[in-house]
């Protein structure tokens, strides 16, 4: 599949190694710490010098924006996978694939500049992944027809923001909202 949103990977198989291993460690890193993670701290865990951090991405924007976009690219390509499930499981394999993804964003949500290009184009290509699966489901009669796209990764993003005693918690609250949508 070919990449719905421009990446700044290199062309050279070094360097994509290098922009990879960034990328892998600032997740990681995001993802235990925050976004005010050191950026020493990623090269170190990356196995780079600060040099090649800096080389590839210049600010921390750069680097913040780059790993919310390489989320986005997975979600985009799942739901391309999901062809030959049926409409309802697909649909509801892709959203829970979506829930992955905002408890990752949600790492480095404060840093993300959300009026930028880049972050309106990742909201397009999520809803261009995920509309048609919705469609499918709504043509088929697995979905109710009324809501858009739009609507349902609203919901889903604000079940996954919200603090749960568990996982088991999170998971019934996200079923509970399935049923919802889930026509007759």
């Amino acid at each position: 599949m070919q990449p719905v949103l421009g990446s700044r990977r290199p062309k050279r198989a070094d360097a994509r190694r290098n922009f990879d291993a960034l990328l892998v460690a600032a997740r990681d890193t995001f993802a235990e710490i925050g976004a005010q993670a050191s950026l020493e701290d990623i090269s170190r865990r990356a196995g780079v010098s600060i040099a090649t951090l800096y080389r590839n991405f210049p600010t921390r924007e750069d680097l913040v924006e780059e790993v919310h976009r390489e989320e986005v690219e997975a979600l985009c390509r799942a739901a391309a996978e999901l062809g030959d499930l049926e409409p309802w499981e697909a649909l509801v394999a892709w959203l829970h694939r979506f829930v992955e993804y905002i408890g990752a964003k949600l790492a480095f949500a404060d840093a993300l500049n959300r009026t930028t290009d880049s972050f309106q184009a990742c909201r397009r290509a999520m809803r261009d992944a995920g509309g048609p699966l919705l469609e499918r489901a709504q043509r088929a009669g697995a979905a109710r027809p009324e809501p858009s796209i739009d609507d349902i990764l609203r919901m889903i993003s604000g079940i996954s923001t919200v603090e749960y005693v568990d996982d088991a918690q999170r998971e019934r609250v996200l079923r509970l909202a399935l049923a919802g949508l889930r026509a007759g």
